[in-house]
């Protein structure tokens, strides 16, 4: 039995050493080609998707332009969006359980402005200053965005006041 397992173990090892140099082999120029193909494919449809988002904005009644970044040659939308900074309101005299209460109702309230597309960023600042945070709203135009940013229980108690500018960002590009 031993002279059995002695004898299959440099079968084994080639055996191995076949499968590991065939995995190791390089793969032919025409699939080298094909996978550059794809790449200009991918570009291409890269361009067609600009080009669908530009016309999708304009048709929902966005504002928009785009330029030419004259580095990497890529065409760059830019969107107007709105910037409502959240401010501290006149009626601060809730009590503890009451300001508590509406704290939740309005993390709710962005929760679902994001949920729907409408918010695309919030977050209050670290400091104690008047303007308490801020959130981005991602629609047409600048009434849709200070109707729904009044929508906020906050605002509605009094306990927090809204201020919107109209913002410019770079359609697609995230936060680093």
């Amino acid at each position: 039995m031993s002279t059995i397992r002695t004898s299959l173990i440099p079968k084994l090892f080639g055996f191995l050493m076949l499968i590991v140099s065939i995995s190791c082999q390089q793969q032919p120029k025409e699939q080298h080609v094909q996978k550059t193909d794809t790449i200009v494919d991918d570009v291409e449809s890269i361009k067609h998707s600009a080009r669908a988002i530009k016309e999708q904005l304009l048709k929902d009644g966005f504002e928009i332009f785009d330029y030419v970044d004259e580095e990497s040659g890529d065409t760059v939308i830019m969107q107007q969006y709105f910037i409502a900074f959240l401010k501290r309101g006149p009626n601060r005299s809730q009590s503890k359980e009451e300001a508590d209460s509406l704290q939740k109702l309005h993390l709710g309230h962005l929760g679902k402005m994001y949920k729907e597309g409408f918010a695309d960023i919030s977050g209050p600042f670290g400091d104690d200053g008047d303007i308490r945070g801020i959130t981005i709203y991602n629609t047409p135009t600048q009434q849709m965005a200070d109707s729904l940013a009044n929508m906020d229980p906050m605002v509605k108690s009094g306990r927090l006041i809204i201020e919107i500018h109209p913002w410019w960002a770079a359609k697609g590009f995230p936060l680093r």
